[in-house]
């Protein structure tokens, strides 16, 4: 184990040496310098990469007398080995012992307590010569690892840097509309100049919102964003049933972006505060939880439209539960997902890939789709980000990656006319149709081949990445919008194509562009900044309204045709952050020390984030 520090000009470390056993007659008063003061040396400047000289003046008392010597450093680095302290003080020991055996026939019982008192010494001294390597030698001057840049990360190329403060802009637009009209609501209205709630003004959009703001250095409007949590976000205050999974992702992944960025308590504890209310949904019969809680009455309840919980529900919770448990010392956060994950990796599978639905009284699977889409998306998801969360120390969820990626790859990966799309398994039947929620599994397999050791592994995933980002961003391409439709179809007659009235809507998704950001950062290729730039133009040409941004309903209809009148909060918390992102310094939130949960809330991976703030006793 070694410690690096690095010293400045007139730098320097005092070293205080055990002392010296003579038989001199004369004795020596010590009270600080023998070496300079008794023994009338001079003071010297030692090189530390050099032996450490030992003076010695004989004495035949023991009067904590220590010899100091000064050693002086000018602008170099220098590392001190502790097996090396270790070995000058076991060199020490010998000498010392020899001495103390030429003096056993005349000293016998004296030498019982020196040698006693030599031994406590010794081992005090590796102690402290082992701390003083550990900590601060001259607080100033001390090496340290640089900060993870979560702020600024602005880019030198101009043209880009005039793209990401228009991205800014944008974000300032839906972001007053949303303060003006609806401020304390859960989402902007922002044609109608409203608000609407599905949690009774429970803010969403301002969690939501918060890491997005202060990525952009949006100060004002977090400060007040801020003040509005401190002071108002209290989920015992309303009597409402919260969805665990979105509730989950988005104020609980937001909160604890919020408690990295910051170190702030406030966000720790109103993490705290929700996620012990959603606890209450793992009480069931198999651990799996309910899908809904009930703010008031603690009581988890189903959905009335069905019996069962999807699989993208109670299986995307696992990194935001864990972090918790980390930052707070409170394993059971963390029981309660690797319960559920150990449950269903227990279960026998109807044939290849998960269902979307299990019930979670019985523990039998309901739902026979199985796809990278609505239902069962961020399950897989979550196997691969938890992995790389964790330090890569979750070695269950790689295994579990794995196997998953080799059964989409072999089942659902299918290519049509030049295009790589990823179909749906309905009734043991492949459906030959991607949705946009499945886009984001381009960035998906490029993270995984960044991870990935195995080269054959490594070149298939990135493959893939490359290639289905490339389809998703034909599936834009063939609109007259440029915006992505909600489903696009592969037949005989339609390519990366919406068929159905719902395929053609669009409602400000953000995976595609999640995509674009992500191969962006692994290949540096300009195209993926050229399609976020068609992104901008187009939802600046369509989406964009008096009070913010809209969804449209007809992405090949000129304009998108109607708006829908609804500002999703995931536009500001992740489609905006991944545009600015896109257009930014590559160490702005880097992938090396940051992994983003589904809803773009960045967490830091445990080992090698500066900012994981983990819970000390």
């Amino acid at each position: 184990m070694a410690y690096t520090f690095m010293f400045e000009s007139n730098a320097c470390l005092v070293f205080n040496f055990l002392p010296y056993i003579g038989n001199d007659e004369k004795e020596i008063d010590c009270k600080g310098n023998c070496m300079t003061q008794y023994i009338g040396l001079p003071k010297f400047c030692y090189s530390i990469s050099t032996d450490y000289p030992f003076y010695r003046q004989h004495v035949n008392r023991l009067d904590d007398c220590y010899t100091y010597g000064t050693l002086c450093k000018t602008n170099y680095k220098v590392q001190i080995e502790v097996s090396d302290v270790k070995e000058r003080l076991e060199t020490m020991e010998n000498k010392y012992q020899e001495r103390l055996e030429a003096m056993e026939n005349t000293h016998e019982n004296e030498l019982k307590e020196i040698e006693s008192r030599i031994e406590q010494r010794l081992k005090a001294e590796l102690t402290e010569q082992t701390e003083i390597m550990k900590k601060t030698v001259c607080q100033q001057n001390l090496k340290t690892e640089k900060d993870p840049v979560i702020r600024r990360g602005e880019p030198q190329n101009l043209s880009v840097k005039e793209k990401r403060d228009y991205v800014k802009k944008m974000m300032a637009h839906a972001w007053n509309g949303y303060v003006k009209y609806a401020w304390g609501s859960d989402a902007l209205k922002p044609v109608s100049l409203n608000g609407t709630d599905l949690t009774k003004s429970l803010g969403t959009n301002i969690v939501d919102a918060m890491d997005t703001l202060y990525i952009m250095g949006m100060d004002g409007e977090f400060q007040r964003g801020k003040e509005w949590i401190s002071s108002n976000l209290n989920f015992s205050s309303k009597d409402v049933n919260i969805i665990v999974f979105e509730t989950n992702i988005r104020y609980v992944g937001g909160l604890l972006t919020l408690y990295a960025f910051t170190g702030d308590k406030v966000f720790k504890e109103k993490s705290i505060h929700i996620v012990d209310i959603l606890l209450n949904a793992f009480d069931t019969n198999t651990g799996i939880p309910y899908p809904q809680v009930s703010t008031k009455t603690r009581k988890s309840t189903k959905y009335t439209w069905r019996e069962s919980s999807n699989l993208a529900e109670f299986g995307t919770l696992h990194m935001e539960f864990e972090y918790l448990s980390d930052i707070t010392g409170n394993p059971v956060y963390k029981q309660k997902v690797e319960h559920v994950r150990n449950f269903i990796v227990q279960k026998d599978r109807p044939g290849i890939m998960y269902p979307s639905f299990i019930n979670p009284d019985t523990g039998i699977w309901t739902g026979f789709k199985k796809s990278l889409g609505n239902h069962c998306d961020s399950y897989y998801e979550y196997l691969l980000k938890e992995w790389i969360r964790s330090g890569k120390s979750d070695i269950q969820a790689k295994e579990l990656f794995d196997v998953s990626a080799k059964e989409i790859d072999d089942y659902l990966i299918k290519t049509k006319n030049g295009l790589t799309y990823v179909a749906m398994i309905e009734d043991s039947k492949i459906i030959h149709k991607m949705e946009h929620l499945a886009c984001f599994v381009g960035g998906m397999f490029g993270l995984a081949a960044k991870n990935e050791e195995d080269k054959t592994l490594k070149k298939r995933w990135m493959h893939l990445a490359e290639s289905i980002t490339e389809t998703c961003h034909a599936s834009y391409n063939k609109t007259v919008t440029q915006l992505g439709p909600e489903a696009f179809w592969f037949t005989e007659s339609l390519q990366a194509e919406g068929k159905d009235v719902n395929d053609k809507v669009y409602i400000l998704r953000p995976e595609t562009v999640e995509s674009y950001f992500i191969m962006w950062r692994l290949t540096n290729n300009q195209k993926y900044r050229d399609w976020g730039w068609e992104f901008v133009n187009a939802l600046e040409a369509n989406c964009r309204v008096e009070g913010g941004y809209s969804g449209v309903k007809d992405v090949y209809q000129a304009d998108g045709g109607t708006k829908d009148d609804f500002q999703r909060t995931s536009f500001l918390a992740a489609t905006l952050k991944y545009l600015y992102l896109l257009f930014s310094d590559d160490n702005l939130i880097s992938l090396d020390q940051w992994v983003f949960n589904t809803e773009a809330h960045p967490l830091p991976i445990k080992g090698v984030n500066k900012f994981y703030r983990p819970y000390e006793s």
